[in-house]
C-alpha cells in the first residue's frame, strides 16, 4: 500500500506510447488519471490497468500497489456514445505528423477535401453519425461532413479558435469542452446542439461530456451533472436532479437514457425506461460497489467491485443476462456493447457474450479463440472484434458489419494494437503504424482509395 503523500504515474498505451505522465496527491481517487487520459484522447473511453489489476475511477491512488511499478496501462475502448445509433459511416486516421486521412461515405465525413488545408497539426478527432470535429494542437477545432449535424460549425466559430480540450458527439450534434471548463455546442438544436437552456451552468467547471442519441450529460468538477437535448433521450434529468448535485464520477449513455456512477459506488439512472432509464428492477444491486457502466442501444451493464455484472433495460438485447449469469458472477474487467449485444472480458482474458445472437451475442463460432488472452473488444452495430495479447484479432457477428474478417485475415495475425468500429466497418492500427480495414465498403471497410497514405505513421483512428 502506498504511504507517500504524492505519487508519480505514467499512462502508457498497448503500443508503448506514453499518453500522459504526472504527479498526483495520494489522497485522490483514480478519476484524476481517467480525466488525464480523456484529455489526451477526447471523447474516448478507456480501461486503466496496473499489471492485471483493473483501476476504476473510484479506486484510491493510495490503494495502488507501487511494488508493481508506476506505469499504468491504457486500453482504449469503443466510444461512450450509444453504439449502433450514433456511430458514423466513415473513418478518420491521424498520422504522427498531425495530418489526417479520411475515407468511407463522402457525405458523412469520408471526404474532407473542403477543409483539407486546415487539417494539419491535428491531435484528436471525434465523430458523430455523419460529421467529424478535429482538435488541433493550438486548441482550435475544424469540422466537416453533414452540415446539419455539426459538420458546419460556423455559428460558433469564434468560440472554437482556441482552448478546446475535448469534443464529444452524439448522433446529430457536438459539445466541446474548453480549458476554462466552459462548453460550446453546435449541430442539430433538438439533439443538444443548442444548449442555451442550461448555458449558465456550462460557463465553467465542466470536466467531461457524454452523449446519448440526441442528448448530452456534462460532469462538473464538483461532481454535479448538467443535461440538455432531447428530453426523451435523457436530456431532462429533473426526476433525479437531487441525486445529481454532487459525487458523480462517470456517466454512460444508451440510445435514450443515461447512467451516472457516484463516488460511493451507487448508480443513478434517467431517461427512457425501456432503454435503461429505469433500473428499479435491480436497484438493490446498484446501491454500492459499481465501478464501471457500459451501454448498448437499450441496455446498461454495470461491473461491480467484486467483478460481477448487473444488467437492465431491454431483455432481448442483453438486459437479461441470466443465460450467462454464472460466467458474470466474478472476474469481469470490461464490458463492450454494440447495438443489441454485449461482450465482457474477464481477468483471465476470456470473453463472455450475450444479447441478440445475430448481433454477436452468440460467439460460439469463435469460442475456442476467446478462452484466453483478450485485452480489448470493440463493436460495430452488429459485430465485435477482439484484440489478443499477441496482437491477433478475432471477429464475430454479422458478416456484413465486420463480423467476417477472412478477407484480411493474414494481416490480422499479429501486431494489432488498436481497433475502432463505426456503424458497419472496422479499422485496425498495427504496431508499425499501418492500417487494416474490413466490413462494409461504403462505411470505410474498403480503404483502397487512400491505401498509400495508410501504410505507416497512423497513431489514432476515429
Amino acid at each position: 500500500m502506498a504511504t507517500l503523500s504524492v505519487i508519480s504515474f505514467e499512462l502508457v498505451e498497448l503500443s508503448g506510447h506514453v499518453v500522459a505522465k504526472g504527479t498526483w496527491s495520494a489522497a485522490l481517487r483514480a478519476n484524476c488519471l481517467y480525466q488525464c487520459a480523456h484529455l489526451a484522447k477526447p471523447g474516448r473511453r478507456c480501461r486503466l490497468l496496473q499489471g492485471s489489476r483493473e483501476i476504476t475511477p473510484i479506486t484510491p491512488l493510495a490503494a495502488l500497489d507501487l511494488s508493481l511499478g508506476t506505469c499504468i496501462q491504457v486500453v482504449w475502448l469503443s466510444s461512450s456514445i450509444a453504439v449502433g445509433h450514433s456511430q458514423g459511416h466513415a473513418f478518420v486516421a491521424i498520422k504522427e505528423d498531425g495530418r489526417v486521412v479520411t475515407w468511407g461515405d463522402a457525405g458523412c465525413g469520408g471526404d474532407s477535401s473542403a477543409v483539407a488545408p486546415l487539417l494539419t497539426g491535428v491531435v484528436q478527432v471525434c465523430g458523430n453519425a455523419k460529421a467529424f470535429a478535429a482538435i488541433k494542437g493550438d486548441g482550435s477545432v475544424v469540422t466537416w461532413g453533414n452540415a446539419c449535424v455539426g459538420g458546419d460549425s460556423s455559428a460558433v466559430a469564434p468560440l472554437l479558435t482556441e482552448g478546446v480540450v475535448q469534443v464529444c458527439g452524439n448522433a446529430n450534434a457536438f459539445a466541446a469542452i474548453k480549458a476554462d471548463g466552459s462548453v460550446v455546442t453546435w449541430g442539430d438544436a433538438g439533439s443538444g446542439g443548442d444548449s442555451s437552456a442550461v448555458a449558465p451552468l456550462l460557463t465553467e467547471g465542466v470536466v467531461q461530456v457524454c452523449g446519448s442519441f440526441q442528448a448530452f450529460t456534462a460532469i462538473k468538477a464538483d461532481g454535479s451533472v448538467v443535461t440538455w437535448g432531447s428530453a426523451r433521450c435523457g436530456g431532462d434529468s429533473s426526476a433525479v436532479a437531487p441525486l445529481l448535485t454532487e459525487g458523480v464520477v462517470q456517466v454512460c449513455g444508451t440510445f435514450q437514457a443515461f447512467t451516472a456512477i457516484k463516488a460511493d459506488g451507487s448508480v443513478v439512472t434517467w431517461g427512457n425506461a425501456s432503454s435503461g432509464g429505469d433500473s428499479s428492477s435491480v436497484a438493490p444491486l446498484l446501491s454500492g460497489g459499481i465501478v464501471q457502466v457500459s451501454g448498448n442501444a437499450s441496455v446498461f451493464a454495470a461491473i461491480k467491485d467484486d467483478g460481477s455484472v448487473v444488467t437492465w433495460g431491454d431483455a432481448g438485447y442483453g438486459g437479461d443476462s441470466s443465460a450467462v449469469a454464472p460466467l458474470l458472477s466474478e472476474g469481469v474487467v470490461q464490458v463492450c456493447g454494440n447495438a443489441n449485444a454485449f461482450a465482457a472480458i474477464k481477468a483471465d482474458g476470456s470473453v463472455v457474450t450475450w444479447g441478440n445472437a445475430s448481433f454477436g451475442g452468440d460467439s460460439s463460432a469463435v469460442a475456442p479463440l476467446l478462452t484466453e488472452g483478450v485485452v480489448q473488444v470493440c463493436g460495430t452495430v452488429r459485430a465485435f472484434a477482439a484484440i489478443k495479447a499477441d496482437g491477433r484479432v478475432v471477429t464475430w457477428g454479422d458478416a456484413g458489419c465486420g463480423g467476417d474478417s477472412s478477407a484480411v485475415a493474414p494481416l490480422l495475425t499479429k501486431g494489432v494494437v488498436q481497433v475502432c468500429g463505426n456503424i458497419r466497418a472496422f479499422t485496425a492500427i498495427k504496431e508499425d503504424g499501418s492500417v487494416v480495414t474490413w466490413g462494409s465498403s461504403r462505411c470505410g471497410g474498403d480503404s483502397s482509395a487512400v491505401a498509400p497514405l495508410l501504410t505507416e505513421g497512423v497513431v489514432q483512428v476515429c
